[in-house]
């Protein structure tokens, strides 16, 4: 897994899940998908337009990863979980072929969607891709339109040294004659969206020119006005080619798409006196978001519960953080966890002062013990930190 083990659980090739479909009566087939690529964002982005759509009427798939406390938080239908007898039943159905096939997780978990959307006859499915796009799991569907949120630093080792080289797996999902809308515009990785569609035909949609004014959302923090305004565009691209999507829908689409997806961990208020935060932002362009959103932030003290997983740069992120916070250094409980004293010897390099726990859970503990009803605590720095706390506080009705 992926998720757990990091570049190792990493498969180059789409032969092992087009052998997974093709044994399942290819199930990619039997829905109308849209597909969703990019560095950060794309989580929210799928979230806002399933909301959308499902307030439009449609019967909606959404398949999204990595998730929080629950593997069925990755394929839903109408917001609501994969039943854990489907999963079960999958498996216990398609065990030789499990066999045979040697698949990973992550296409097994995408055959399996697949699978369920058709059965469940979904109208059309949100897919987002887990990791680059151009040999990503999901990358067999053929979509009414693509979506490529914005490009960054991360997975920097699997999908290229340069911006360019990211952009250039990302934009794999384009497909021949379906349009395509990029979120947010990169000196280095729009010329290769530009070319890309060029070659496929598509026509490019570019989202930050759009004036529209916004919906408001139960979404919060800055950095969703842009996840805002791609979803919107993208909105209007599939209106344009023909889907029902009522105003009132989009209105009401925009402001439930916690209540009607289940999405957690994006800047997600657990409590308040004292305010407690948690964000899943964990590479360099998600840190800028939440330290950019937290200097807008009232409070006596800031209080920073903060682990990361090994394989990334941790200097580039602790670069970025505020000095004058009071940090609690943590790891999260997966084995690709960064070890805490490592963690806090890079961290003072940055002036970062602190404690070091073994335990989100623990460091979390302290920074409420240590707080006053008017400070912040901060809860991030991995995803898996974030799905650490939430698991702790069993908080599965988040406080948007």
């Amino acid at each position: 897994m992926f998720q757990r083990q990091g570049p190792v659980a990493y498969k180059k090739d789409l032969g092992n899940i087009r052998q997974l479909c093709a044994a399942l009566n290819h199930p990619e087939h039997q829905f109308k998908s849209v597909h969703i690529a990019g560095t950060n964002g794309k989580g929210s982005v799928s979230h806002i337009m399933a909301s959308v759509l499902q307030e439009s009427g449609y019967r909606v798939g959404l398949y999204t990863s990595p998730h929080l406390m629950d593997f069925r938080e990755r394929i839903r239908v109408n917001g609501v979980k994969i039943p854990e007898n489907t999963i079960t039943r999958f498996v216990d159905q398609h065990q030789d072929l499990i066999q045979r096939i040697q698949p990973s997780f992550f296409e097994i978990t995408v055959a399996m969607a697949f699978d369920h959307f058709a059965e469940e006859a979904v109208d059309v499915a949100v897919i987002e891709t887990g990791l680059g796009g151009r040999l990503d799991s999901t990358n067999i569907i053929h979509p009414e339109l693509c979506v490529i949120t914005n490009i960054g630093w991360d997975h920097s080792d699997m999908l290229g040294a340069t911006l360019a080289k990211i952009a250039a797996e990302k934009a794999g999902i384009i497909k021949p004659g379906v349009p395509v809308v990029i979120g947010e515009y990169g000196n280095e990785s729009f010329p290769v969206f530009s070319a890309y569609a060029d070659v496929q035909s598509s026509t490019l949609i570019r989202a930050w020119e759009s004036q529209e004014q916004l919906p408001n959302s139960d979404l919060k923090g800055p950095y969703q006005t842009a996840n805002r305004r791609t979803a919107l565009v993208a909105i209007r691209e599939l209106m344009h080619g023909g889907w029902s999507i009522p105003e009132s829908a989009i209105i009401s689409g925009f402001e439930q798409v916690i209540s009607n997806t289940g999405l957690m961990g994006r800047w997600q208020t657990i409590a308040e006196h004292p305010r407690i935060i948690c964000d899943t932002g964990h590479n360099k362009d998600g840190i800028a978001y939440i330290v950019q959103q937290l200097r807008q932030e009232s409070f006596q003290s800031l209080r920073m519960v903060f682990g990361q997983v090994a394989g990334k740069d941790p200097q580039a992120v602790l670069s970025m953080l505020p000095t004058h916070a009071e940090y609690y250094f943590c790891e999260p409980s997966v084995p690709r966890k960064l070890d805490v004293t490592t963690l806090m010897e890079e961290a003072q390099h940055h002036h970062l002062k602190g404690r070091a726990f073994l335990s989100v859970q623990a460091a979390y503990e302290q920074a409420l013990a240590d707080s006053h009803a008017d400070d912040l605590i901060f809860v991030g720095g991995s995803t898996f930190v974030v799905a650490d706390l939430l698991t702790y506080l069993n908080h599965t009705d988040p406080v948007g």
